[in-house]
């Protein structure tokens, strides 16, 4: 269909440097173009011209169709429709971008050519982008493998405990040993005092000795940490570290 399309004889020159046997396009715009000028309408942008190339690039059927409906004579009928006659295109460049980013020789109130298939393509897309921005990304939908994956964690995790308590260390077991008996100072006449005089009495020296004795020993029993038990069958046995 193109080559059939380019073999027209409104086709068969540039549409806007008048160059022969032009073998690229813009497909938006709907006009063959020489290399040259395939070059510069790819800076514009493909929000202003979208290029392609008549034998090396993939066309869709709709960019196909409108090329049909277009080419060159009706395409520069809009956009140069108030183009002074014998106008000097020596500085293409500068001739393009006046052409179809400033769109100067375009007549007031006039509306670009379009084909209803791209204008339902730009609406559907438009539509389609509309509603990626209204969904928020929380509410997406699991997929079936997501679904049953999800279900069967479920089913095997173990419920959350609220609160669970730690196992007891060696010296906070509930289990607590026999009570210890305190261990009573003895008192001073079962310590063998020693007796230096040949009469009998203490001196301070021996009084000394007693104190020091008594101290050695406490009534209140050590603390839970400083014991560990030691269970057997029959009993407990307390080591003291």
């Amino acid at each position: 269909i193109l080559e059939g399309l380019l073999k027209l004889p409104e086709n068969r020159e540039c549409a806007d440097c008048g160059s022969k046997a032009p073998r690229w396009a813009s497909v938006n715009l709907g006009i063959f173009i020489c290399m040259q000028c395939s070059g510069i309408h790819r800076s514009l942008g493909v929000h202003i011209s979208k290029v392609r190339s008549t034998t090396l690039d993939t066309w869709l059927p709709e960019q196909v169709a409108f090329m049909q409906s277009m080419g060159n004579e009706k395409s520069n009928k809009f956009w140069e429709a108030e183009l002074p006659p014998n106008f000097d295109r020596s500085r293409i460049e500068k001739f393009i971008r006046t052409k179809y980013e400033e769109r100067k020789w375009v007549q007031k109130g006039a509306t670009q050519p379009t084909t209803k298939a791209v204008q339902i393509n730009n609406n559907v897309s438009k539509f389609l982008e509309g509603l990626k921005r209204g969904i928020p990304r929380k509410t997406r939908t699991l997929s079936l493998e997501e679904e049953i994956l999800t279900k069967h964690i479920a089913q095997i995790a173990p419920p959350p405990t609220v609160g669970r308590s730690r196992g007891g260390s060696l010296d906070m077991n509930e289990k607590a040993a026999a009570p210890i008996p305190p261990r009573v100072p003895p008192s001073v006449a079962e310590v063998q005092v020693p007796t230096n005089n040949k009469n009998g009495t203490t001196d301070l020296y021996t009084l000394l000795y007693v104190n020091n004795v008594q101290q050695e020993y406490t009534i209140a029993p050590p603390s839970r940490w400083a014991t560990f038990d030691c269970k057997t069958q029959t009993s407990y046995y307390t080591c003291f570290i």
